[in-house]
């Protein structure tokens, strides 16, 4: 009611279940440590076009990640809820109560996995109406008047870019991975950033092969090659050598000295050493975040 009073775009529960059907297909199970995850990227693209009502468990944890939201809590005495029950389920009284035990704990097991928490801490909300002293009528107006005063302005691309960026980053250390990669066939990587970088390809859409080539770098007197080089990723729509490295700095210097005589002995490569922070700078770069979300 409120929603169509705003003019607001309603994501309910069982809608946020079909946007990550239509985003990641139908045959993925998003796990619960990466729910909250999944939903702040279907309501960072959707915030871009449309201010939005999120009525759903735990919305209220999500909040950190958008401005001007407004977080309403509607709670009601024990005796209502039973009633409403015996009502939509035409059960007596003892049943519908028991039925809203298993409700409530079913709830709070749900919360607990997806969120941390498995009851709802007050201050998490900013307005908390009670149905008791309340009707709908009142409490939609209500929640209109509040969302007036913090209503601000859609969601800037720019930020929805970089939003989307930190929850996909997220997202690919779990594997999750819209449905139509590019990638064509599994690989074993040898370090877990590897397969987290390859994932996070993927979700853009950019086409990448591990380990194509190995490249001679030093060669004993007699012409044998003593010291070769393997980049980890080969980017083909850009013609360009990913080598990732999260070691340590003594490593690392040893990495970037192969990756200088590579470059000395084939200047026609186009090699970039990547930190994992570095990542998004990748994405940024050539505009990937701007990319469609079809192939």
């Amino acid at each position: 009611m409120a929603a169509q009073r705003l003019g607001f775009e309603l994501v309910t529960q069982s809608r946020m279940e079909a946007l990550m059907a239509e985003e990641f297909g139908p045959d993925l199970r998003v796990p619960d440590i990466a729910w909250a995850d999944a939903v702040v990227s279907i309501l960072g693209r959707l915030a871009v076009e449309h201010h939005l009502v999120y009525c759903a468990e735990g919305a209220e944890q999500i909040w950190s990640h958008f401005r001007g939201t407004l977080r309403v809590r509607i709670v009601a005495p024990e005796a209502a809820r039973v009633g409403v029950l015996m009502l939509e389920h035409r059960l007596e009284r003892p049943a519908a109560r028991k039925l809203l035990r298993e409700l409530e704990a079913e709830a709070r097991q749900g919360r607990k996995a997806r969120y941390g928490l498995a009851t709802v801490p007050p201050h998490l909300f900013d307005l908390t109406l009670n149905a008791e002293a309340l009707d709908s009528e009142q409490m939609a107006e209500l929640v209109v008047q509040a969302a007036r005063l913090e209503e601000r302005g859609l969601l800037s691309p720019q930020v929805e870019a970089q939003l989307q960026f930190q929850m996909r980053l997220r997202l690919a250390r779990h594997g999750i991975v819209p449905p139509g990669k590019a990638r064509l066939r599994q690989k074993t990587f040898a370090h877990p950033s590897e397969q987290i970088f390859a994932n996070l390809l993927d979700f853009y859409r950019i086409a990448w092969e591990y380990e194509p080539r190995t490249f001679p770098i030093r060669w004993d007197k007699q012409g044998r090659v003593i010291e070769s080089f393997t980049p980890d990723f080969y980017l083909p729509e850009f013609d360009q050598y990913i080598e990732l490295t999260t070691m340590k700095q003594s490593l690392v210097t040893r990495k970037n000295r192969k990756v200088r005589l590579l470059r000395e002995l084939y200047p026609q490569l186009n090699v970039q050493v990547y930190y994992q922070k570095d990542f998004e700078n990748l994405i940024f770069k050539y505009g990937l975040a701007e990319r469609p979300a079809e192939v």
